[in-house]
């Protein structure tokens, strides 16, 4: 989950320092970086007019890809979607193919990066500004994004390269390099593979880490004793004892953060889910008035808010910083996937932006709208996850409890995943090598442990604009390579239905 901390509904909770913090060090580093952060950002999150409403640049690049892809695919995120499932059940498993994880490991790992705290908090801020019309638009984005995931992920297993320790690499950064070197110029597919992975290690150090250490540092004091807490003044303890915990699980590569991710991810996703519907149930008698307002503020003319194109806005916003389609970090996970058919990755990634905004983001649109807005809680000063955490415990006292549980798992696992992510921008830029390896993954979690220790806001705010800045060049290499894209994952569909695909049951009574 990416925070996109500069704009409305990005990130879920402050910052918090602690007794701990070095002043002086925040306030040089803040100073020197934040006229930088401030700049870039600019860029990157520029916003025009549009109706009346401010429209960040990047949200419609993100979303009109989105658009083109669903139609151009024909609708891929549908006719497709009962395929990915058979997938990830591992119906077409071969046990013989190049890779290093399962089907449904390297979707738990991608779907593990992206489901994170503003899937509970970003959802409530986005409606408390676009209005519970926003939600609508949510589902909507959440539902074009898929096949924006099914184009990069894909790319990412046909252009992904094998290394000599039996590892594979992937992701935008290769299959980037490949679009320009095959049209003449590799030389600029490198610079530009290359600008990817650099700005993708900026990110991943600050918002796949340090916002991530830092978020699960504020749900752990929470729910330890809030400032009674033994952890309340000792940001470095806790900062220390996970960069330890996520030391043990990264150190083992793709495989143990697969093997990791595929525990927590349904744990998490459950624990959630069932906490959400069980509020949900409680409330059931503000459903129907709810899903009117829902549908009523989604296209209304006019509102405070500014009516259909201002939740429209903020509903897109919210869905696209959450899945992160169309970004192509999770093209990296998914090209460690161990198969021979890139298209049967591509539809197997359709899944993660539907568990994590067309699910997981709606149940926690229809919490607010359900209990906190008949309740009056949107009427204080209660923003982002301390709102949905109000909603919660308006039924059981108890239960912000499970909520914050289920957003540190959220954190940790969003940190696991990104350390991979960067590792391979690394890699790509330093090499394979077992001690460039070491080094990084050194320097992650250090980061990690920096992120509950002192207030580094203008870092954040510098690798959150990193990150939606490569959204640029990965969408032009998506729609560059669309027509292959097409070819390959249609092609692949109709072998299937030809039943010239062999299933794992076939594949296993072959082998002697």
């Amino acid at each position: 989950m990416i925070s996109a901390r500069t704009l409305a509904g990005g990130a879920a909770t402050a910052l918090i320092p602690t007794a701990s913090r070095a002043e002086s060090f925040d306030a040089q580093v803040e100073t020197l970086v934040r006229p930088l952060a401030n700049g870039l950002s600019n860029i990157v999150f520029y916003k025009v007019d549009l109706l009346g409403q401010d429209f960040p640049l990047i949200v419609l690049w993100l979303a009109l890809a989105a658009v083109f892809f669903t139609f151009y695919l024909g609708f891929i995120n549908i006719r497709g979607f009962g395929l990915a499932l058979r997938h990830v059940r591992g119906h077409y498993h071969d046990p013989a193919a190049n890779g290093e994880i399962s089907h449904f490991q390297a979707v738990a790992t991608a779907v593990s990066g992206t489901v994170g705290i503003g899937n509970i908090g970003g959802v409530a801020v986005a409606i408390a500004i676009g209005g519970p019309g926003a939600a609508f638009w949510l589902f909507v984005a959440g539902f074009l994004s898929m096949s924006t995931k099914l184009v990069e992920c894909t790319l990412g297993v046909k252009y992904r390269r094998y290394n000599a320790d039996g590892s594979v690499s992937g992701g935008p950064m290769y299959y980037l390099e490949h679009c320009l070197a095959s049209r003449g110029a590799p030389r600029w597919g490198k610079l530009l593979g290359g600008f990817y992975a650099l700005s993708l290690v900026i990110g991943c150090l600050g918002i796949g880490n340090m916002f991530q250490s830092n978020q699960a540092y504020v749900q752990f004091v929470t729910i330890s004793g809030g400032e009674q807490s033994f952890f309340a003044e000792r940001g470095w303890l806790f900062g220390l004892l996970l960069a330890a915990t996520v030391a043990v699980v990264i150190i083992g590569g793709i495989r143990a953060i697969a093997r990791v991710a595929a525990h927590i991810v349904p744990f998490m996703g459950i624990l959630y889910v069932v906490c959400a519907v069980v509020i949900i149930a409680m409330s059931a008698a503000h459903l129907p008035a709810a899903f009117a307002l829902i549908l009523g503020g989604a296209f209304e003319a006019q509102s405070v808010t500014g009516g259909m194109v201002g939740a429209i806005i903020v509903g897109f916003q919210r869905a696209l910083f959450s899945n992160e389609a169309g970004i192509g970090s999770a093209s990296i996970a998914h090209s460690a996937v161990q198969t021979d058919e890139p298209a049967s990755e591509g539809l197997v990634s359709l899944l993660e932006p539907f568990i994590d905004t067309v699910v997981i983001c709606t149940l926690s649109s229809l919490v607010i709208v359900t209990t906190a807005y008949p309740n009056g809680l949107m009427d204080g000063d209660l923003e982002g996850i301390a709102l949905t955490s109000a909603a919660f415990a308006h039924h059981f006292s108890w239960a912000p409890y499970p909520l914050a549980i289920a957003a540190l798992l959220f954190a940790f696992s969003t940190s696991i995943s990104w350390s991979y992510y960067g590792l391979k921008g690394w890699t790509y830029l330093f090499g394979e090598g077992a001690l460039t390896q070491m080094l990084f993954k050194a320097i992650f979690c250090a980061f990690i442990a920096l992120g509950c220790m002192i207030q580094l806001t203008a870092v954040l705010d510098f690798s959150d604009a990193m990150v939606f800045l490569i959204a640029v060049p990965n969408i032009l290499g998506l729609y560059l390579f669309a027509p292959e894209v097409k070819r390959e994952v249609n092609g692949y569909i109709k072998r299937v239905r030809r039943g010239s695909v062999p299933t794992n049951a076939e594949l296993t009574a072959e082998t002697p």
